[in-house]
Order: structure tokens, then sequence, then C-alpha cells
């Protein structure tokens, strides 16, 4: 099986001066500006890393709600944050890192069971596996 997903950038002038937009098959993202200024200062628009930080951020805690409902449980919630990192490389630039920060209410999970299970999901949800970049995952459990 295979799902192919699709976007879109247009991006008129160059360097500093152009200004780009970006949109998604789905819609969810239509015409949205992007650009220098939104990329390394802040106006507002989007930028590729925190698209990135939002896809990692949402395949992650979709692959660890099936990594326990797999494992048996029936009910939670997962709230998780990715902050991307783009750092100088060289001439150009790197995402050198997906920090992940989850906060997750399991009820009748134990700490090592979590861990075991949310740690397969950051390794092996998809984004991940596309990231050459360093990935951490830091969580904080309530309700096991």
């Amino acid at each position: 099986m295979s799902i192919t997903r699709r976007a879109s950038a247009r991006y008129e002038g160059l360097g500093k001066d152009g200004k780009g937009h970006v949109s998604t098959g789905s819609g969810v993202l239509a015409d949205q500006p992007y650009g220098f200024t939104t990329r390394f200062e802040e106006e507002p628009g989007t930028n590729p890393e925190e698209l990135i930080a939002a896809a990692h951020a949402s395949c992650f805690t979709m692959a660890l709600s099936f990594g326990l409902a797999k494992a048996g449980f029936a009910d939670g919630t997962l709230e998780t944050t990715a902050k991307v990192a783009l750092d100088k490389d060289g001439d150009g630039f790197k995402v050198t890192r997906s920090d992940l920060t989850l906060k997750a209410s399991v009820p009748g999970i134990d700490e090592a069971r979590f861990a075991e299970i949310a740690r397969g999901a950051e390794k092996n949800c998809p984004i991940s596996k596309v990231l050459n970049a360093e990935i951490s995952l830091d969580y904080q459990l309530n309700g096991g």
C-alpha cells in the first residue's frame, strides 16, 4: 500500500527579496505566505521548519496512540510539541534536531511500559524515519 500526499510552493523573486506561498493538497494550507522574513525573522507566515515540526508532532502522537491501542489501552490523552532546530551548516543550513515534548494521560499504564511504547513511536513514526537529525523525547505521564 502506498499513500501519496502533495503540497506545492511558489516563490516569486529571488533570495531575501523573494516571497512565496505554500499550499497543501487537502486545502488545509492555501497560499500561506513564506519567505526569508517568515523563516529567519518574525513576520507572520509559515516556514519549512514549522511545517516539519507540525508533521513530526502529529506523526509521533498518532504512532504512540496506535502503539498504546495495540498494547491494549483504550483511553488516554496525548499532547505533543515539537521544536525543530535549523542551524548553519557550511554554506547553507540544516535541520539538526527535533525535540518532542509530550504530556500524556493513560489510565492503567505503568511508567516502564509507557516509556517502551513511547520510545518505539519516537523511533518508528514515518517522520522520525525521514529526518536526518537528532531526535529527543521528553515526557510527563499522569494517571499511570
